[in-house]
């Protein structure tokens, strides 16, 4: 009977994934039970087709234990020529009765947070995300930021 759940288990996993026909990376890395400020989380990009144009996503895997209702980031990608691009960005949380955004069943939830359109890559890439949240009228940021439990990065076909 073991072996029979673990082959379904098995099978809808892969129906999952086989479904998820625009992705073309998407990777998580775990930042422990806080991401500490100073933690940059890295992704090094796979060699894309340069005659292709992406949608690029920051993801986070975040809980109930998320004090905020909005989370700033700063996302550098660096290019193949040494170039780096650098963006703080900000994204919305939670909703206006204080529950998490995202999708999930439990208090884990999701969140695929869009960072750029249509971008083409010529050569090897790499992503740094790094959290730069701090507390109203405080300049130093959160050290060790609650709730966030996993930073990921996602690249999607257009069509």
């Amino acid at each position: 009977m073991r072996i029979r759940n673990n082959a379904l288990l098995i099978i809808i996993v892969i129906l999952f994934f086989s479904c998820d026909k625009k992705r073309v990376f998407d990777e998580y890395k775990s930042v422990g039970r806080a991401w500490h400020k100073d933690s940059i989380v890295s992704f090094n990009l796979p060699e894309l087709d340069s005659t292709k144009r992406y949608n690029l996503f920051v993801t986070l895997r975040d809980n109930n234990d998320y004090p905020f209702n909005n989370i700033f980031l700063i996302v550098a990608l660096e290019m193949p020529n040494g170039f780096t691009k650098v963006d703080t960005l900000e994204y919305q949380m939670a909703n206006p009765d204080g529950s998490l955004m995202g999708d999930g069943f439990s208090d884990l939830k999701e969140n695929k947070l869009f960072y750029k359109e249509k971008v083409r890559f010529r050569g090897k890439y790499k992503v740094n995300v790094k959290q730069a949240v701090r507390e109203n009228g405080k300049v130093p940021g959160i050290i060790k930021l609650d709730g966030i439990t996993e930073v990921g990065f996602r690249i999607e076909n257009l069509d």
